[in-house]
């Protein structure tokens, strides 16, 4: 029996024993992790995914792929050009189970990618600094005037937002690709102003944005937007 999965926005035809190299998971070697995001398991085909089924398999190691050389050159009145190399952070996976069922109940960690993670632990460190933020407001405004209410009902919103930045002050940035970034657990400008080559790379493959990022300078204007 086969499995279809999909992880890190590519597709994979595996079975039992298969080793893989997929997009850089939140995971150390040895660790078992569960994909349950499975297209066509056996004879079962998903609408889009297949309800209950996963793919388990053991993290061997975390590695790096080939390394690959991207050249720029912009003929302008002042032309300039760049050359650099890259290399894609991988993880190496052995496939040890195909479940067809029972997906929610086998209790094994799910397979969720590094860049991800990263940003859903930021999010909360960001949540938790908004909550403790708003609690001495909240009990503060037990004693507030009528007056001072308006004023509350308006600090409420970036709370209710989990501290979200308007993304679309980026260039380029709509709301269609503003919604494309906060599907990929980025919602602030701190964020995008970490990032590093691998981060830069890893969302363009994600987005198909064919170094856009660094056209726009989307980093440097994250910066300024931060502080």
């Amino acid at each position: 029996m086969f499995a279809v999965m999909k992880t890190g926005g590519k597709q994979y035809k595996v079975a039992s024993g298969d080793i893989l190299r997929v997009e850089k998971l939140a995971a150390e070697a040895g660790e078992t992790v569960q994909f349950n995001d499975i297209l066509m398991i056996g004879d079962a085909i998903g609408a889009p995914t297949v309800e209950g089924a996963a793919v388990q398999a053991e993290v061997i190691d975390q590695i790096k792929g080939e390394k690959t050389i991207n050249f720029v050159r912009r003929r302008r009145k002042h032309s300039s050009k760049r050359t650099k190399g890259h290399r894609q952070q991988l993880t190496l996976v052995k496939v040890t189970e195909l479940l067809t069922s029972g997906a929610d109940k086998s209790g094994v960690k799910a397979a969720i990618g590094a860049a991800i993670a990263s940003a859903m632990a930021h999010n909360g460190e960001a949540s938790a600094s908004v909550s403790a933020s708003a609690a001495p407001k909240k009990a503060s405004a037990k004693k507030a005037s009528a007056e001072a209410a308006p004023a509350k009902k308006a600090d409420s919103k970036p709370a209710a937002t989990g501290g979200a930045d308007d993304l679309k002050e980026l260039s380029g940035v709509g709301p269609a690709l503003e919604k494309k970034l906060h599907e990929n657990g980025v919602t602030t400008f701190a964020q995008i102003a970490a990032w590093t080559d691998a981060d830069v790379a890893e969302m363009d493959e994600k987005l198909s944005f064919k170094g856009r990022i660094e056209r726009e300078g989307w980093i440097e204007q994250a910066k300024k937007l931060a502080n």
